[in-house]
């Protein structure tokens, strides 16, 4: 680990949801022990919250490292994150979160580390909940774990976001063949062979990964199963899917679904 991880975790912050105690049992059940675990957080104008992201991720995930990819940000998000004593990379500028996310796994790949744990820096993504996505991976032997807000939570979407989630979910259902009903959640956990496949440059979209991402990883015989995992409302910041960002993205998303089928059957002839 590094020695920014090694150092003593601080108390939580407003919001934390479980105790020490019970923090502390559940990292120690974790199967964890021969798995080295990088928490990857792409942030763009986030100082607001990267802070209290990082204190919670800390002591909810202590076996993990953490890397705070700062997206070319405008305010002081990598400020925060280095006096927080977190590994950090910094983008000259704003590349994109599907970037952002793709610097933290060629880092984890050069690193050599074996899962990588995607998180917002917004706060929304619950770090207590990685003991589900990990527990899921080591008992389902999956590839690729998604934290679904959908699968027994209180998560209320608005009603744009729900149509297009579930828009989504049918696309992913009817080319893969299985049931994801979060497809737009940035809560995941990835083994090696996944996020170094993505660390190639012609592998990862640079906007918006999501639907298209699960349908090129399960064409590559990759598994992918859900777990439930806990979200809260944003509180800080701005989404990335405000205003008329919905619209853009689902056009955006539906050219990239095309791409991947195309691409699939090019390579088929």
């Amino acid at each position: 680990m590094s020695q920014a991880i090694a150092q003593t975790r601080p108390h939580a912050e407003p919001g934390t949801v479980t105790s020490v105690q019970e923090t502390s049992q559940a990292a120690d059940s974790l199967p964890t022990s021969i798995m080295n675990y990088l928490i990857v957080i792409p942030a763009f104008n986030e100082e607001e919250s990267i802070g209290g992201v990082i204190v919670n991720a800390r002591l909810h995930v202590p076996f993990a490292d953490i890397l705070v990819v700062n997206d070319g940000s405008t305010d002081s998000t990598s400020a925060v994150a280095k006096e927080r004593g977190v590994l950090c990379v910094n983008h000259p500028f704003n590349l994109g979160y599907g970037a952002a996310l793709q610097t933290g796994f060629r880092f984890a790949t050069a690193r050599g580390y074996d899962c990588v744990i995607t998180m917002d820096a917004d706060g929304q993504h619950v770090p207590v909940s990685v003991a589900n996505l990990v527990n899921t991976m080591h008992h389902q032997s999956a590839d690729v774990v998604i934290g679904s807000r959908f699968l027994g939570g209180n998560y209320e979407a608005d009603l744009p976001r729900r149509i297009g989630i579930r828009l989504f979910s049918l696309i992913a259902r009817l080319f893969t063949g299985i049931t994801i009903t979060d497809p737009t959640s940035g809560f995941q956990l990835l083994r090696r062979s996944v996020f170094s496949h993505l660390a190639k440059a012609d592998n990862y979209p640079l906007d918006y990964p999501d639907v298209n991402i699960i349908m090129a990883l399960h064409k590559r015989r990759f598994k992918i199963v859900e777990t439930p995992v806990d979200m809260i409302e944003k509180r800080n910041g701005k989404s990335m899917h405000a205003g008329l960002k919905p619209v853009l993205y689902v056009l955006r998303m539906c050219l990239a679904i095309v791409m991947v089928i195309v691409r699939g059957r090019v390579k088929k002839q």
